[in-house]
């Protein structure tokens, strides 16, 4: 992975939480890792090119910095990191939503530093068992670190990377991740649910419940509240909900009266 540098001799993540550690389980064999988590503080680890549990000041002096914090803490980190930001370095993010954090690293981060925002669209539990073919999404903010990026992302982790934008990128995440976690969040209410007799299609739908029921809170929050095209999605729906309903108890209601009516009316001819 290159940022404007010709080559990268450290990554520096801020925030350990369960995507950081995942980030770092497949970066760790490649790049020495520097991170920092007060809340969650890392163990020293020397496996691959290894990790060190760091502060702030040796992760903004790493060429490449990835805020692996929740998006409604990527400003705080940003003012943090500020000072110890190496020219010609290259920010990025990783979260689920990218026109609010693009526009905060643009305007907050040093006009010297690339900026890339990223969504890798799978968590723990859809990567337990790797991350080859899966997706991820790159959208250029800054810099011309975008292609290199890609180029590693493609060929040494195996992902299918996506180019696109932030806005392109929240236009279609608010229906592919707005209405997958709007309906497991229901589903998981809805609970005790049959699991003796079930169909293909009912399972399938409880398997992509199960990826995302631990979510933390905060990214079901970001989805539906930080991504300014999720409520459009979510009236939709919603709307198209109460039409079915309205349907299925019109169409109820109306039965009786069908019936009664054909009756009457058989009786009639005798």
């Amino acid at each position: 992975m290159h940022s404007s540098r010709k080559t990268v001799s450290s990554i520096g993540i801020m925030g350990f939480g369960a995507f950081g550690r995942l980030m770092a389980r497949h970066l760790q064999p490649h790049f020495p890792l520097f991170v920092c988590d007060p809340e969650r503080p890392p163990d020293a680890d020397r496996a691959g090119k290894g990790l060190v549990p760091s502060d702030v000041k040796a992760v903004g002096a790493c060429d490449v910095v990835i805020l692996a914090v929740p998006v409604d803490r990527i400003q705080t980190a940003i003012a943090a990191l500020r000072p110890h930001l190496r020219a010609g370095a290259l920010v990025l993010d990783v979260g689920s939503v990218k026109i609010g954090p693009a526009r905060a690293m643009q305007a907050d981060l040093p006009e010297d530093v690339d900026i890339l925002g990223t969504h890798p669209l799978f968590g723990p539990q859809s990567a337990r068992h790797g991350i080859k073919g899966l997706k991820i999404a790159l959208c250029p903010v800054r810099g011309r670190s975008g292609p290199r990026v890609a180029a590693f992302l493609r060929k040494v982790l195996g992902l299918k990377v996506i180019m696109t934008t932030p806005d392109a990128h929240d236009r279609e995440t608010a229906m592919v991740q707005g209405l997958t976690h709007l309906i497991a969040k229901i589903l998981v209410r809805m609970e005790p649910l049959p699991h003796r007799m079930t169909t293909a299609s009912f399972d399938l739908l409880m398997q992509a419940t199960d990826m995302v029921r631990h979510d933390a809170p905060n990214v079901f929050m970001a989805i539906e509240r930080a991504n300014p095209h999720a409520r459009a999605v979510r009236d939709r729906f919603f709307a198209l909900a109460e039409e079915m309903r309205q349907l299925l108890e019109d169409d109820h209601l109306a039965r009786p009266t069908l019936t009664l009516s054909r009756r009457s009316a058989a009786e009639g001819s005798v």
